[in-house]
């Protein structure tokens, strides 16, 4: 089992701000603002998370919807009740494009492979007028990271089915990826969720996680792209990729700038880390 760890959701460039922590427990991924409504038509106001607008939580947080893109692009899309409106015949779907998509297939990306997404967090509370704001450092001493930008596995997907040909990507109509721009492009990809995960039958193929201090990447004391260190991530235990960690004098493990995709090797050492990660308790 390949395992991937994906970037995804709001950075410095892509939105501005860091997703939400709520309630110390749910970690919601905000889905990258998009321009291009031919592609991305989906608004944040359709969108829903703990029964709260989407909407509502971006213009909370500093995110301008009058000012920045009010469309977004939902992918993964993991969540049914992510819409405020229900698709009908939906399934979990991720896509993937262009060099991205190259990359996982150059690495044999396959049916039973797994994918871990991560992305940039902070923790927020609703303060007495009923507002998201994001926590300070130091409310909480029981937890290090709370009110800390951090990076941290938000999500997984096992893959059921990896669908490139155009004709049956059309049939996933509420995906990103099944607009016509896009089904255009050779690589053009989407990967489908096994039903049950074949390491822990008890859970689905696909899913977000709860919020735990175990799931976050970032090195304690570091900036959040600083991650802890960990055989199964560390330069040596990746496929096809040439990036080198650059963390300086501290330790920990960082890879330079913004990128999408790491596929880690399929050993013992990944495999072990990975169901590590999924099967963290839920409190």
């Amino acid at each position: 089992m390949k395992v991937i760890l994906s970037r995804k959701g709001f950075d410095s460039t892509n939105g501005g701000i860091l997703s939400p922590i709520i309630d110390n427990r749910i970690m919601l991924s905000l889905p990258i603002p998009s321009k291009d409504k031919k592609k991305d038509n989906i608004k944040y106001e359709e969108l829903t998370c703990a029964e709260v607008g989407l909407d509502k939580i971006l213009l909370d947080l500093g995110y301008d919807l009058n000012k920045q893109p009010d469309c977004c692009h939902l992918d993964p899309d993991l969540v049914a009740s992510r819409r405020k409106n229900p698709v009908k015949n939906w399934c979990p779907a991720f896509g993937q494009i262009n060099q991205a998509a190259g990359y996982l297939r150059n690495c044999c990306v396959k049916e039973g492979d797994l994918f871990l997404f991560f992305g940039n967090f902070r923790h927020v509370v609703r303060n007495k007028a009923g507002a998201y704001q994001y926590v300070r450092k130091g409310k909480n001493n029981k937890d290090v990271y709370f009110g800390m930008p951090i990076q941290a596995i938000w999500g997984y997907m096992q893959v059921g089915k990896v669908v490139h040909k155009a004709e049956e990507i059309r049939k996933f109509y509420w995906h990103p990826h099944s607009c016509v721009e896009r089904n255009r492009e050779s690589n053009n990809t989407i990967y489908l969720a096994t039903e049950k995960l074949t390491f822990a039958p008890e859970m689905p193929g696909c899913g977000t996680f709860d919020y735990d201090p175990k799931r976050v990447l970032t090195m304690e004391g570091k900036t959040k792209a600083t991650w802890k260190y960990e055989n199964a991530y560390n330069h040596d235990n990746l496929v096809k990729t040439k990036r080198k960690n650059s963390a300086k004098n501290g330790g920990g493990i960082y890879y330079a700038g913004i990128w999408q995709e790491i596929v880690l090797d399929d050993n013992s050492i990944t495999e072990s880390w990975a169901k590590k990660i999924v099967l963290i308790c839920k409190k």
